[in-house]
């Protein structure tokens, strides 16, 4: 089966250590596999405690990365504190098994602006060159880092596969999420199987944001071209709760999106449990 994992931000944020070891029992207990871990800032949680817990309970680990103001790859004099926060990111990930590191890694969310051809062609470059020593030193330590594509409302640098692909070195991954894939992707299977082996990690959630499963989305073909795709890691349900001011606002999370959120995480479970089963 394929292995499975909620992100901590269904329940809060930032995550701390205290949070994690009361969340982390109840995620294991569930049933799923992996439990993903947001880094928001360097220190709100110790990797190499959370490296034993999750030993203890016999869950893996995937990291991602947070892009808020301030942190820039292109256009912008905070490069350099940038390639830090992701090098330690990395660093993050080899201490508690994370295969890669993935999110957003080129622009601070909400950060847009108009580009014409030029002007993106150089965005584009400058972003390669950029992420270069990301990459290697990430390569380095057998972690792969993963680009992930966000809709159009919450940046214009990279909004398709497509572009991802155009923006990104070759030995960059990608990370993919059914909440972009739905909004950005003319056809959200095709893009699926165009990335192929360039996904480094996937993240699942319904259509509005809530448990996959209970929405419009072609989950079925979904399923399929992720296999075709030859990706073998796990799906990831990354979901946001209202009930925390700053990560509600930050991800737009106006309402709840389910009776409540272990239910947004056990349901989910279910519904993906019995997909990838078949």
């Amino acid at each position: 089966m394929r292995p499975l994992g909620v992100n901590t931000w269904v329940w809060t944020s930032p995550l701390t250590d205290e949070s994690l070891r009361e969340l982390a029992p109840r995620i294991a207990h569930w049933g799923f596999d992996v439990i993903e871990l947001p880094v928001e800032h360097p220190r709100d949680w110790n990797p190499e405690e959370t490296a034993a817990l999750l030993s203890s309970l016999g869950l893996a680990a995937s990291v991602v990365l947070v892009m808020p103001p301030g942190r820039e790859l292109v256009a912008s004099p905070a490069v350099a504190d940038t390639q830090d926060y992701l090098r330690h990111c990395v660093d993050v990930a080899v201490t508690v098994g994370a295969p890669a590191v993935s999110g957003p890694a080129y622009a601070s969310v909400g950060r847009t602006w108009r580009m014409d051809a030029a002007e993106r062609k150089a965005v584009y470059a400058e972003l390669r060159e950029n992420l270069k020593p990301v990459v290697a030193y990430a390569g380095e330590r057998g972690v792969r880092i993963g680009i992930e594509p966000l809709n159009r409302y919450e940046t214009s640098v990279i909004n398709t596969v497509e572009q991802a692909l155009d923006a990104l070195p070759e030995e960059c991954g990608l990370l993919l999420d059914t909440y972009h894939l739905n909004i950005e992707e003319a056809d959200p299977l095709a893009a699926v199987r165009v990335a192929g082996d360039r996904i480094a990690h996937l993240q699942v959630c319904g259509t509005d944001r809530g448990t996959p499963g209970a929405d419009h989305f072609d989950w079925t073909g979904f399923a399929s071209a992720v296999d075709d795709s030859g990706y073998q890691g796990p799906l990831v349900i990354e979901s946001f709760t209202a009930d925390n001011a700053t990560i509600a606002t930050a991800a737009s999370v106006w309402r709840p999106l389910a009776a409540t959120q272990d239910a947004l995480a056990t349901d989910g479970l279910a519904f993906l449990r019995a997909l990838t089963r078949t």
